[in-house]
């Protein structure tokens, strides 16, 4: 086997990027401290064709050198927007019938392995902080909650971690 150069990868510029058919999944970060973890969030939604980012709270925005540095230039290509209040953001997303889906360990939520997706439905996935997750009362708001399956002795995975396993999931599931 030889490894592929980049050039023939076959991957999308960001003109076509933008005119490509997007996955129905948008993605909400709410109140990410860390820079890198919002590239690679960024980095993660240009490989899935997620339709756009809501960074919320203290997440930060592009352009910053941190977030370029770990996106390799999906700030770019993934639409996004800012928003101060999250709850506002998911409220004003449930009204036009989008399911919205925090990722989050709380009572009642379903793991992500068992949960079934439904292509006609457009999602919303929360993210949440480091170390505080999802605020409660967006988890409160959410139609459903996801928990990733964990085995070993840590509570959490990185968020960036969280977010490729999920919208991988989601990608696989949806595109069967």
């Amino acid at each position: 086997m030889r490894k592929l150069k980049n050039e023939e990868l076959d991957r999308l510029d960001i003109e076509h990027f933008k005119l490509a058919q997007k996955s129905p999944l948008i993605i909400v970060l709410d109140n990410i401290r860390s820079l890198n973890n919002i590239g690679s969030v960024f980095r993660t939604a240009d490989a899935f064709l997620i339709d756009k980012i809501y960074l919320c709270g203290i997440t930060a925005t592009p352009p910053h050198k941190d977030i370029r540095k770990t996106a390799l230039g999906a700030t770019e290509s993934v639409d996004w927007e800012y928003r101060k209040d999250t709850l506002e953001l998911v409220k004003e997303l449930k009204s036009k019938g989008h399911e919205i889906v925090s990722i989050e360990q709380a009572e009642k939520a379903q793991m992500l392995n068992l949960f079934e997706s439904d292509k006609s439905k457009r999602y919303v996935l929360v993210f949440g902080n480091e170390v505080k997750g999802v605020s409660q009362d967006v988890v409160s708001a959410s139609n459903a909650v996801l928990e990733i399956p964990q085995y070993g002795t840590k509570h959490s995975l990185n968020v960036a971690v969280s977010a490729g396993v999920v919208i991988w999931d989601f990608w696989s599931k949806l595109n069967k």
